[in-house]
């Protein structure tokens, strides 16, 4: 089916009191996974696509697979740019037909990163489409910060309501505790700071980080509110899992198709366990 916006399968979810599973993308095994998974769970998705995978890819192969994936499948399908850290990128996205955009604006002061993300949702707007906002300083598991110095990295809740606001952003990515890439030990997620941030917004909050996050963390985050949750880790991971598996088995084979194959299977059944753990199967 055509895409649709992230406003759309987002509002439908917290209305249902779930969350729409976000999973990374850099190629056509990656794309095949997240949408043959989507379409057999009946739930809606949602592909995005970060800098280094544009830069990997190309922008328009892209755009041309996941066009592609959506057309055979009759769930809704959101195609959306993960951290997108300049204006000039999200309008490239946008013209390019994406359906949804993330303007990571983290890295500068409270003020600066309003006026620049309000001057992203403007122009999406008029284009039809979604943005993500991003508030709050969402690590890397090597990040080697005292306790103090990660509470002061974490989403205001006073702030989150200001720059929800002032930019009218269709969704907000918030720091709680959670970090990019393989934890090294449990992450302890704040949710009386998630709660705090959900009793001042109707606007969507997004979870950043969250492959590696129990499941019990998972459920909780989205019973406080969250509404979306993206897994880039774990995909890779089943990938590579999958590939060294055929490799080792049988060294001298050299079809591509027999070594990709049974990685898009594995990543498969990663994202279905996660649509379900979500709560957004059975909800396209």
């Amino acid at each position: 089916m055509p895409f649709v916006t992230l406003r759309e399968v987002l509002a439908e979810a917290k209305r249902g009191h779930y969350a729409v599973g976000a999973f990374n993308t850099n190629n056509m095994e990656i794309v095949q996974a997240i949408v043959e998974a989507a379409e057999e769970e009946r739930s809606p998705v949602i592909l995005q696509a970060s800098q280094g995978a544009l830069k990997y890819a190309g922008i328009e192969y892209i755009t041309a697979m996941v066009k592609a994936a959506a057309s055979t499948v009759s769930v809704p399908v959101v195609l959306h740019l993960d951290h997108g850290t300049s204006f000039e990128q999200t309008m490239l996205c946008l013209k390019h037909g994406f359906t949804s955009v993330m303007f990571d604006g983290s890295k500068y002061p409270l003020e600066e990163n309003i006026a620049l993300t309000r001057k992203v949702v403007e122009v999406a707007h008029a284009m039809g489409a979604s943005v993500e906002g991003e508030l709050g300083k969402i690590g890397g598991t090597e990040d080697d910060i005292s306790v103090d110095e990660r509470d002061a990295l974490f989403t205001d809740p006073a702030e989150a309501e200001q720059f929800v606001a002032e930019t009218q952003v269709d969704a907000l990515a918030v720091a709680i505790g959670t970090a990019h890439g393989p934890y090294k030990g449990e992450p302890v997620l704040d949710f009386e700071r998630l709660a705090d941030i959900n009793s001042r917004i109707e606007t969507p909050i997004v979870l950043h980080g969250a492959s590696g996050v129990p499941d019990a963390s998972i459920r909780k985050a989205i019973e406080t509110g969250v509404q979306k949750i993206n897994i880039d880790t774990e995909l890779r991971q089943a990938f590579t899992r999958a590939v060294q598996k055929v490799v080792t088995e049988r060294p001298q084979e050299y079809d591509p198709r027999k070594i990709l194959g049974p990685a898009k299977e594995a990543m498969k059944e990663v994202i279905k366990t996660k649509m379900r753990l979500f709560g957004c199967s059975g909800k396209a």
